[in-house]
């Protein structure tokens, strides 16, 4: 059931997509309202596993991936739609691909994604509920407002002559603070990892041979 409830989450992802993309504009209104339901998924997924003792590698792993795929592709579809700066795209693509293949090289060593973290400043800043929590709700009402606003210039022009400059900055901040947080959360990844036993020695090892 609850990889059923992840699945479903992937499969909306792509309706979101197509009508933001194809929808008359009075129909993409309902866009955030897919969003919500995606978000919501997310959540629940891990309740229903953790409920009926269905965990497992596959539901975790699968649950992840389809996390990142979200992610990704709404920041590649409000880039193409000119919502957001085509940077803003690359900033969380290269974000997930490196802190992901670092998290992916410590799972095979056998530490758990927010295990890995040694410091007390990186356990908070990357593996605290706090943060995680901060880092989600920034991403949601960033995402949640861009997709709302998308119709706006062609369903509500007049308000969007006057109050266009607000409603830029409102996207601007959420979107700049979506960014911050993201950079924050990878530093400690990256750092720790950087000057991890493991990988200083093989750079020794390596500096030796040479």
């Amino acid at each position: 059931m609850a990889n059923l409830l992840t699945l479903i989450r992937f499969l909306l992802l792509f309706v979101l997509v197509a009508m933001a993309y194809e929808a008359p504009p009075v129909v993409q209104q309902i866009d955030v309202l897919l969003l919500i339901l995606i978000i919501a998924l997310d959540g629940l997924d891990g309740y229903v596993a953790r409920k009926r003792g269905e965990t497992s590698m596959f539901g975790s792993v699968f649950d992840i991936a389809v996390d990142r795929v979200v992610e990704n592709v709404l920041w590649i579809v409000l880039a193409d739609l000119d919502l957001v700066p085509i940077w803003v795209a690359i900033v969380f693509i290269t974000r997930s691909l490196l802190v992901d293949t670092i998290r992916g090289h410590a799972a095979a060593q056998g530490k758990t994604p927010f295990g890995m973290m040694r410091s007390g400043w990186g356990k908070f800043i990357v593996a605290s509920r706090f943060m995680r929590g901060l880092y989600g709700a920034v991403k949601a009402t960033a995402f949640g407002w861009l997709f709302f606003i998308q119709p706006w210039p062609s369903l509500y022009p007049e308000l969007w002559s006057r109050w266009s400059g607000v409603f830029s900055d409102v996207s601007d901040t959420l979107v700049y603070l979506s960014v911050a947080i993201c950079i924050l959360r990878a530093i400690p990844v990256i750092i720790e990892f950087a000057t991890s036993e493991e990988v200083l020695r093989k750079s020794r090892s390596l500096q030796g041979m040479q």
